[in-house]
């Protein structure tokens, strides 16, 4: 919420407000044991890292109220140090799929933005320009579409691309009923597919799995596509692939960065053909308010000892 003010009105007798930079983990671990009362539960969004000193200090005996949940309202739990949670007794847990149909949207957006050109015919129309395409841009029924990773998000953006006339295939990590053809192996899916779609957790496993070698397999005239995570992606190969004309891929979107927020940096800066937004595709009015809900549901189900029906991450 922007109206700060509006908000310690609206709440300010039922819950109590702290203003710090979470990002800043000295800021972080003050507000941990600030008076030493300490929380049972923490919400998480937006990635707020939570790592080995934040647990230990929220654990700490000393304290009031010793952390035992932690709670994303998204998909994806890499932002917390999952082996140091379960060595003080922190369950955590996150919402799957509360976000799919709106990352599903975004990356269905990123692709038409590309394939038509729009930024660069926005930015010539506000300078005065009449801007013609060089050559005729193709169709979305032209284009095979291929989805590393088909769970929610996936599976929901082949369903969207199937229905726009898109030839869709997926790569999966675990057997899955996919209404899509399944490519054998993730270079068979690279050297078939005109726009690669990323929708993978960040794991010890999926961390650069998209790398100069992976960049070099894709078809001539060829898109990137990613709101995974950014270190699922190489990022300065992928800007040197971008700056490349001889490359086979010509554009890349990317929503999700390896360095993000107050760190924020990368490679890809100032080139034309990389379409960067920063790691809004999961937030739509809707998206957001199934999060939090259902996050603040498995917070309390797990606080009154009830797991049953809770996705609880272990490593």
């Amino acid at each position: 919420m922007d109206d700060h003010a509006g908000a310690r009105a609206a709440w300010g007798s039922r819950v109590d407000f702290a203003d710090f930079d979470a990002f800043d983990e000295s800021a972080l671990l003050a507000e941990t044991v600030r008076g030493g009362l300490g929380y049972h539960a923490v919400k998480s969004r937006a990635g707020v890292p939570l790592r080995a000193a934040f647990l230990a200090a929220a654990t700490d005996p000393v304290l009031a109220n010793r952390l035992r949940v932690v709670g994303r309202a998204g998909a994806g739990t890499d932002h917390v140090e999952l082996p140091a949670a379960a060595r003080h007794g922190v369950a955590v847990t996150h919402t799957p799929g509360s976000n799919a149909n709106s990352v599903a949207e975004f990356a269905l957006a990123q692709l038409l933005a590309l394939t038509r050109d729009l930024p660069a015919y926005s930015e010539a129309s506000h300078q005065g320009g009449w801007r013609a395409p060089a050559a005729p841009p193709v169709e979305l029924s032209e284009l095979t579409l291929g989805i590393v990773g088909l769970g929610r998000i996936g599976l929901a953006l082949a369903g969207r691309a199937s229905a726009l006339g898109m030839e869709v295939q997926g790569l999966s990590r675990r057997p899955v009923e996919a209404p899509v053809s399944l490519a054998p192996s993730l270079s068979a899916l690279l050297t078939t597919s005109d726009v690669v779609s990323l929708h993978l957790p960040l794991t010890p496993r999926t961390r650069g799995l998209i790398g100069q070698g992976e960049l070099a397999l894709m078809r001539p005239g060829s898109i990137l596509l990613n709101t995974a995570r950014g270190g699922i992606v190489d990022e300065q190969a992928l800007a040197d692939a971008l700056r490349d004309p001889a490359h086979p891929l010509v554009a890349a979107a990317v929503d999700t960065f390896e360095h993000e927020h107050a760190a924020f940096a990368s490679p890809l800066f100032g080139l034309p053909n990389a379409l960067l937004s920063p790691h809004v595709a999961g937030m739509t009015r809707n998206a957001m308010a199934t999060a939090a809900l259902r996050c603040a549901d498995y917070i309390a189900a797990l606080l009154a000892d009830r797991p049953d029906g809770v996705p609880v991450v272990t490593g």
